[in-house]
């Protein structure tokens, strides 16, 4: 296949949001890599290039990083047309996984609600995002042995958000994260997440990926490895 050929691709970036999350910053990682791989990108700072249902018609791939935002109805529809007609969506974190809470059929579509990020012992808080970092283990299920996303990553550990997800049976989960009860927490059994997952939608693929807080994240090898092969497995 010719770079020509390649660079048919279009890739569209959405970020912004909240600045917790390093929009900016976590998406710059990626796009040089998409741009080695044949995608044209361009980039936005709001859901509205979702409307204009020309431009999306050439979009094969949209990395959304658009955390705690709204989306236009007709944004929205113009998201979704564009997946059921083959585009592609990825994304991590609250970029994808706790965008537009306004529209519970985005929820749908995405297939997992971020609900809560349970973090140290209280008496270790200090009003900062660090109260949420605690240790964890991303398991890899045994459908991602042979998935193109992850085969060859193995179960590995994290010190960063713990996502508990709220979700459906039609994702195809690749890996998972328990979380533990500790002594101060309400709950009364551990608690199973999908942490990395996919769903088709339409025509369309989506690739969704829980780890990926800041950029110190998206840096670690085997996230890092995920998002990469998760991106162009979702693209058209």
């Amino acid at each position: 296949m010719t770079t020509a050929t390649l660079a048919l691709r279009h890739a569209l970036v959405v970020r912004g949001g909240w600045d917790g999350h390093q929009p900016v910053e976590t998406t710059d990682l990626f796009i040089p890599f998409l741009e080695e791989n044949g995608f044209t990108v361009r980039v936005e700072e709001t859901p509205a290039p979702y409307a204009d249902s020309d431009y999306m018609a050439n979009v094969d791939l949209v990395v959304q990083t658009n955390t705690m935002t709204t989306i236009e109805k007709d944004e929205f529809l113009g998201l979704r047309a564009a997946i059921e007609n083959g585009t592609g969506l990825g994304g991590w974190h609250g970029g994808i996984a706790d965008s537009y809470r306004n529209n519970v059929d985005y929820l749908q579509l995405i297939g997992g609600q971020f609900a809560a990020h349970p973090g140290k012992a209280p008496a270790e808080r200090i009003g900062e995002q660090s109260d949420n970092y605690v240790p964890y283990r991303i398991n890899m299920l045994p459908a991602a042995a042979d998935h193109p996303i992850t085969q060859g990553i193995e179960d590995f550990d994290l010190i960063s958000e713990q996502y508990w997800i709220l979700h459906d049976d039609y994702n195809d989960v690749l890996a998972t994260t328990t979380q533990a009860v500790r002594p101060w927490d309400p709950w009364h059994r551990p608690i199973t997440s999908p942490a990395v997952w996919t769903r088709q939608w339409g025509q369309g693929r989506i690739f969704v990926s829980t780890p990926g807080h800041r950029v110190d994240i998206l840096q670690n090898s085997s996230v890092r490895t995920m998002i990469e092969r998760g991106l162009l497995w979702a693209a058209r």
